[in-house]
């Protein structure tokens, strides 16, 4: 049999290395639902952090696998991605608790909601990926815009708070109850359930709030593509890359949000840090051209970014030692 088609490029790629990235991703996704949680129970804390120490391990793992097959310039960069992409979803774990509070959403329900939100996340990072790629290829100065934006965009997350009883405005939730029916109760785990139309007796479909929350934090992941992707690109501009570190990213963080929702007051200055961090890339191709650098070094990027995380953290778990868990901080 002819395996020629495999070494094809595909964006810069052999089409193998795609297919053994996807591979590796399906089969996580039919692992986690088809065994891990197959009778959808609660998922705890400790287990929580095992799942995504197991994902943080496969998707370091993965690196590796960057760093021998495409070189250490390449690994570093993946690693600097990974960091970035896993820190930047973070905020989104805010967003995500607030979207399944606001909707009672039970935990023993709410594994099911991230997995489905998963697998259009991982459509549409390819879809903006893959458009970012073609636009740098074809325009190498989209990359200044990029930088620009993420300047200004982590000068603004200065500024701005979550704020929890802002859904009962959110333009998606009104527009979702306004176009369909949207049951008053959970219907189990089910998104979509029939049931009999008040007016004329016949069945009809009814979206549940699972739904709801689900088609929500789909929403509220594309908003925060749209600061991550230009954020990865500031970093390198091979889609691989930008892609798998994405994707990895998102999966192991999926798993943390169960241990994350119990203590997100801990983390009141993080976002801070996240804004810090976002200048600084958007900077990176500036300094690079002020210095007559090809290109920011990769270890100095990897490095960098881990001390203003770090100190992120750190200061924020200093500074909320004594909060109590219930207490939501000012800083969200």
């Amino acid at each position: 049999m002819n395996m020629d088609f495999l070494i094809i490029d595909v964006l810069g790629q052999p089409l193998w290395m795609w297919a053994g990235f996807l591979t590796i991703v399906a089969a996580l996704l039919a692992f986690d639902l088809g065994v891990l949680h197959r009778d959808g129970h609660e998922i705890g804390v400790r287990e929580s952090l095992v799942l995504s120490a197991g994902y943080m391990a496969l998707g370091l793992a993965f690196g590796g696998f960057v760093w021998w097959s495409l070189g250490a310039q390449s690994g570093l960069e993946y690693v600097t991605g990974f960091v970035v992409e896993k820190s930047l979803a973070m905020d989104n774990v805010f967003v995500i608790a607030m979207i399944f509070g606001y909707l009672s959403i039970p935990r023993q329900y709410q594994h099911r909601v991230l997995f489905w939100g998963i697998l259009g996340v991982i459509v549409l990072r390819a879809i903006m990926i893959g458009f970012g790629a073609a636009l740098v290829s074809e325009f190498e100065w989209v990359l200044y815009v990029f930088a620009a934006f993420l300047v200004l965009t982590g000068i603004k997350m200065l500024f701005i708070k979550h704020d929890g009883s802002s859904l009962a405005d959110n333009p998606v939730l009104k527009f979702l109850r306004k176009r369909f029916r949207v049951t008053e109760t959970l219907e189990g785990d089910r998104f979509i359930v029939k049931r009999p139309d008040p007016k004329t007796g016949k069945m009809v479909r009814y979206i549940t709030p699972l739904m709801l929350a689900l088609v929500m934090i789909e929403v509220a992941d594309l908003v925060f593509a749209v600061d991550s992707v230009p954020a990865i690109f500031a970093i390198t501009t091979d889609p691989y890359i930008v892609y798998t570190s994405n994707i990895f990213a998102i999966l192991g963080l999926r798993a943390l949000y169960f241990a994350l929702a119990a203590i997100l007051h801990r983390f009141a200055y993080l976002k801070q840090a996240l804004a810090v961090l976002l200048v600084f890339i958007g900077s990176k191709i500036v300094i690079a051209d002020l210095l007559g650098w090809e290109k920011f070094p990769a270890e100095w990027s990897l490095g960098i970014t881990f001390a203003i995380l770090a100190a992120g953290i750190g200061y924020s778990l200093w500074r909320t030692r004594n909060t109590p868990t219930q207490q939501v901080q000012e800083g969200h």
